[in-house]
């Protein structure tokens, strides 16, 4: 399934909504640059919602990490939102769900930051 993505922003975060299967394929560079752009408007918050993923490919997994390693340089931090059951369980397995902060929606998210 082709990957889409939206982007948004309010004062709290940036968020990204993707659709499809991160597998970091000409899409990727797209995603990183968004990210690169937001940090040079003084982003530090970056929220991904993941409601829409069905699939995340070892790409992908290192695309959400490239996102999070840009957002920390500068003091910032990336959020995840709404994995699916699936991607719940590869955060778990590749131990990522130590790294990345996850909310239950993008609501929880608004609601807790």
């Amino acid at each position: 399934m082709k990957l889409t993505y939206t982007h948004q922003k309010d004062e709290k975060a940036n968020y990204l909504f993707i659709q499809g299967d991160l597998i970091g394929d000409e899409i990727g560079p797209k995603l990183v640059e968004l990210v690169s752009d937001a940090i040079q408007e003084g982003a530090k918050t970056f929220v991904i919602d993941l409601s829409e993923v069905r699939y995340i490919s070892s790409s992908g997994i290192g695309l959400l990490i490239t996102m999070l390693t840009k957002m920390r340089n500068v003091g910032g931090e990336v959020y995840l939102t709404s994995p699916s059951e699936h991607v719940k369980k590869l955060l778990i397995i590749t131990k990522l769900n130590n790294i990345f902060t996850v909310f239950d929606s993008v609501e929880d998210f608004k609601a807790k930051k």
